[in-house]
């Protein structure tokens, strides 16, 4: 195996040059083998003597609630972290990690359940970012060769797009698929995917998987992380299961089934998937009316009412986000009407919409939801720090930490630290900071943006109860998922989008998945018209 000496910062890897503990050349089945493998931070241990074989082209799943140490796990892995105990060997040979490129060097490469696109380069240049191709003579950069390469590679995955735009003139959803076809492209040997189809709609999904399956033939190895069970049971060869920083076992994906993997995730059965809440609908907290966004919007019309929950469903780039961002004042909108309560309002910034009792949960929590350098309690009380002011001037810190202790009991915040940096939570736990910052707004109409996106199933269940809990309380709520068995399964009614309007509603109890998905992509359904 060859080991890139070209840059000193790879001199540990070149210094120990990979020792094969074999003492001659590797024919191990295994890409990567992980013996007692620990890591502690503060107060906290992360992991607790993990061992774990990865077979050359397999797909094994990790699978484990938010917190159980998966991330710490991928970030050993990838050079981010070092463990303090244990050792790891990489093609029957021992290397420590000290960074990303000694990682990269021995081929592994991560996409992470939070995007590292650059949204102001090109979809090229996020592509082959520090893999620039250049051309012979003078050492220019090879767009020319970049952009077809780079064009090729999201075509595989289903995906047409001009390169030579920005990223961020795309939304989430393709974004994503931007970042795993900048590992595609790579010559590497074990990609970990940390909740790759966490933004991807249905198909994106299919065409992923197809992909994955192309990876496996091609002797690469796949990490594959996701909530999403029965993607685990569909893709993968072997699973194992974390929980509390331990390693609780590995299986055959012939001996696993749902109920098996949660229990082991949780340590408990999960009695009801989708609870019900017990709500009377009351008045009309929100109407939209004919509200109008040039080039996103068109037309859109509804009722939203006091103990009631509106899923809205449709396929990536289909108008939910840019509806929820202009509603709630993100986003300038070019006409329309919106009543809160009855009355009338102007909502011109999100500022205006939280003085009007409205809470945004955006779908993307690392980038707009939270302040990562910031602890649990700063991040926590945001929207709310007018409440723990005395004589209008001074902040009581004693009622703000009674209040972040209560919030972190009720949401079951790990590690329970109040002053925690927030970037080292898991993203689950990141998630619960988020909808925390917005029960202590007091608001009364929340919008949440794929509230479940990367989280376990243990922890979809607590943000159930926890929506059905503001619904008992006389919230209305508006959920926009990806998901749609969690779209049916929580809403009392769905709204579904194409193209920027709404083309379809339909009650929970009485729709079914087929109807949805036509509405979703533009097929004759049942035609909405409101009142």
């Amino acid at each position: 195996m060859k080991v890139s000496t070209g840059t000193a910062d790879m001199k540990y890897v070149t210094a120990i040059k990979a020792f094969d503990v074999s003492g001659g050349l590797c024919m191990s089945e295994y890409f990567l083998s992980l013996k007692g493998i620990c890591k502690r931070f503060p107060g906290v241990n992360a992991l607790t003597d993990v061992s774990l074989d990865i077979k050359n082209g397999e797909i094994h799943a990790l699978c484990g609630e938010n917190g159980a140490g998966k991330s710490t796990f991928i970030k050993i892995l990838t050079g981010v972290y070092q463990s303090n105990d244990g050792e790891m060997l990489c093609e029957g040979k021992i290397v420590r990690f000290n960074n990303t490129k000694e990682s990269f060097s021995l081929g592994i490469t991560a996409i992470y359940q939070e995007l590292s696109i650059l949204p102001n380069l090109t979809v090229t240049e996020n592509i082959f970012l520090g893999r620039e191709l250049r051309t012979s003579g003078f050492g220019l950069l090879d767009y020319r060769k970049m952009n077809h390469l780079a064009k090729t590679a999201l075509l595989e995955l289903g995906i047409d797009i001009d390169v030579t735009k920005t990223a961020s003139e795309y939304t989430m959803g393709y974004q994503q698929m931007i970042e795993i076809a900048r590992a595609l492209i790579a010559n590497v040997k074990l990609i970990i995917m940390d909740e790759p189809t966490s933004s991807l709609s249905g198909r994106e999904v299919d065409v992923l998987l197809k992909n994955i399956h192309k990876l496996k033939e091609k002797g690469i190895a796949v990490i594959y992380i996701s909530h999403r069970l029965e993607e685990v049971l569909a893709i993968a060869d072997r699973i194992t299961v974390i929980r509390d920083g331990c390693k609780i076992g590995t299986m055959e994906r012939s001996e696993a089934d749902e109920e098996k993997i949660i229990r082991l995730m949780v340590g408990r059965t999960l009695e009801e998937k989708f609870p019900r809440h017990q709500a009377q609908k009351g008045d009309i907290a929100l109407r939209v009316r004919n509200l109008n966004q040039r080039g996103r919007l068109k037309d859109i019309s509804f009722d939203l009412h006091k103990g009631e929950v509106i899923g809205f469903a449709g396929l990536v780039g289909a108008g939910r986000t840019e509806l929820a961002r202009a509603i709630f004042g993100a986003d300038k909108i070019d006409g329309g009407i919106i009543e809160i309560f009855g009355k009338e309002v102007k909502i011109n910034s999100p500022k205006d919409a939280i003085h009007h009792g409205m809470a945004f949960l955006t779908e993307d929590r690392k980038g707009q939801g939270l302040i990562l350098m910031h602890d649990i309690i700063v991040n926590s009380t945001l929207t709310g720090l007018k409440k723990f002011c005395k004589f209008g001037y001074f902040i009581d810190q004693k009622m703000v930490v009674a209040e972040v202790d209560e919030m972190m009991r009720e949401l079951q915040i790990h590690p329970a630290i109040p002053k925690m940096t927030t970037r080292l939570l898991s993203g689950g736990n990141q998630q619960k900071v988020v909808i925390a910052k917005w029960l202590c707004s007091k608001a009364k109409i929340f919008i949440f943006d794929e509230p479940t996106r990367g989280i376990d199933v243990g922890a979809k269940v607590e943000v159930y109860n926890l929506i059905n809990r503001l619904v008992n309380e006389g919230a209305a709520v508006i959920v926009i998922s990806s998901e749609l068995p969690e779209v049916m399964g929580i809403s009392d009614r769905i709204l579904v989008m194409n193209s920027g309007k709404i083309t379809g509603e339909f009650s929970c109890l009485e729709v079914t998945p087929e109807e949805i998905l036509k509405a979703a992509t533009g097929g004759i359904n049942h035609e909405y018209k409101h009142a």
